[in-house]
């Protein structure tokens, strides 16, 4: 299946200044397929080297020279390692010690050769018995695929180029074969397995026990943690679906267990946040540039890094989700907001936020900034789509800062001056747009 980060791989195999890089993303993101396949059509051979659990990579960087590490590969894998024509790649990196550190040595000793490392973000984040080798690498993050590259995946690659080329009357035309796709991406969601799955059997039975597979192995990472650490864990992990369940989805510690506080779980929200399973968004108190000077760490909300695992995690019949409204409507359109927020953070991995006054219901759903302004979004998923927060915030609350909101909703586009509606589906041509 055709992935865009594919592209960022082929312009750092040409970088004149290239370095090791480390591709960084959550387990089952698609790491390892999209590396072969790059190799596979990049370069006269590929030596691919899983650390996981291998006994041979355990005493492979028993010290950093590079030379004795190629040469003991080129031994044990009976083949050739060429700067130039051979992609190098460690697979779950993490998993072995000096496995990281020796990339700066791949970096000084090696600069020809083409040299990847993939691993988990927190595996990669948490190993503190080594340096990381700052200024010596490149990286990337992947995530799970989105709207575009599902319609890709099923060989809708007209559509693709309607939404890129943002043809709001094709756009307007579409609608219904747009919608149907929708719904659909709402229940796989980005996994490539799931997405894989349900292209070639259409059962949708099928693609939620992959969902699930997955759910619980994520789990199994979750319990080989304290037993404390693990509880705690699993409590905040297993209440995201409840909470965005509730119109106001900030974060409520009271939620995760009655009379919880904020001390008891911070290591927990940011085990799943360093795991890239959840994305955190924090509130702000004033949309100026940069948005990050004016967050409010105390105030926020959690997410699902993939609509699709929510969607299994709250055991929504996939019947409500692919046929009809329901699955733009329901949870209060968390679906909704979920899916916006994973396409928003699949272009450069931007840093998303949210605002809301204290003593008073005006929210934005999402705030996210541009090298020019702070775009205000609003999620509508049914077909009310009077935005009075929104409107208040932006003709009211901050009129001086002449902002420009944006509405995601079901309808077609319109431009109201003080806003744009963009259609949901638009959602990731749009910004990408915008971040050029």
């Amino acid at each position: 299946m055709k992935r865009f980060i594919y592209n960022d791989l082929v312009a750092w195999r040409d970088s004149a200044d290239r370095k090791p890089l480390i591709l960084l993303g959550a387990r089952q993101v698609g790491k390892t397929y999209i590396l072969k396949d790059f190799g596979a059509q990049e370069f006269k051979n590929v030596v691919y080297v899983n650390c996981h659990q291998n006994e041979f990579t355990n005493n492979l960087f028993r010290d950093l020279m590079t030379e004795r590490i190629v040469t003991e590969l080129e031994r044990f894998y009976d083949t050739h390692i060429v700067p130039g024509q051979t992609l190098l790649v460690f697979d779950e990196i993490q998993e072995v010690h000096n496995g990281i550190a020796s990339l700066k040595y791949f970096c000084e000793d090696m600069p020809l050769l083409h040299v990847v490392a993939a691993g988990s973000l927190l595996g990669i984040s948490l190993r503190s018995d080594e340096s990381y080798p700052v200024g010596k690498v490149n990286t990337l993050k992947m995530f799970p695929m989105t709207f575009l590259e599902f319609l890709m995946a099923k060989n809708r690659n007209g559509l693709v180029e309607v939404l890129n080329q943002l043809q709001w009357d094709s756009m307007k035309a579409m609608n219904e074969d747009f919608t149907e796709l929708l719904r659909q991406y709402y229940f796989t969601g980005g996994m490539p397995e799931a997405v894989k799955t349900y292209i070639e059997t259409g059962d949708v039975a099928k693609v939620r026990a992959v969902q699930s597979e997955i759910l619980d192995a994520y789990e199994r990472d979750i319990a080989k943690h304290t037993k404390t650490q693990a509880v705690n864990i699993h409590q905040v992990w297993n209440s995201i679906p409840a909470q965005l369940a509730r119109e106001n989805k900030k974060f409520i510690f009271g939620a995760v267990r009655k009379g919880a506080r904020a001390a008891t779980y911070e290591d927990s929200i940011q085990w799943l946040v360093d795991a890239g399973l959840v994305y955190k968004v924090e509130r702000v108190r004033e949309p100026s540039l940069p948005l990050k000077f004016y967050a409010d760490h105390d105030a926020f909300k959690l997410y699902l890094f993939d609509c699709g695992l929510l969607a299994c995690m709250a055991e929504t019949s996939p019947n409500s989700m692919l046929l009809g409204e329901n699955a733009f409507v329901e949870f209060k359109g968390a679906f909704s907001e979920n899916f916006v927020l994973q396409q928003l953070k699949s272009v450069d991995g931007q840093t998303v936020y949210y605002y809301s006054k204290d003593k008073s219901t005006m929210e934005v759903d999402f705030l996210y900034q541009t090298a020019e302004r702070v775009v205000p979004v609003e999620v509508k998923a049914e077909e009310n789509v009077k935005s009075k927060s929104l409107s208040t915030f932006i003709n009211q609350e901050f009129r001086d800062k002449s902002l420009k909101a944006l509405r995601i909703s079901m309808k077609p586009y319109i431009d109201q001056q003080w806003m744009e509606n963009i259609p949901l589906y638009a959602t990731e041509s749009y910004v990408k747009r915008q971040k050029r």
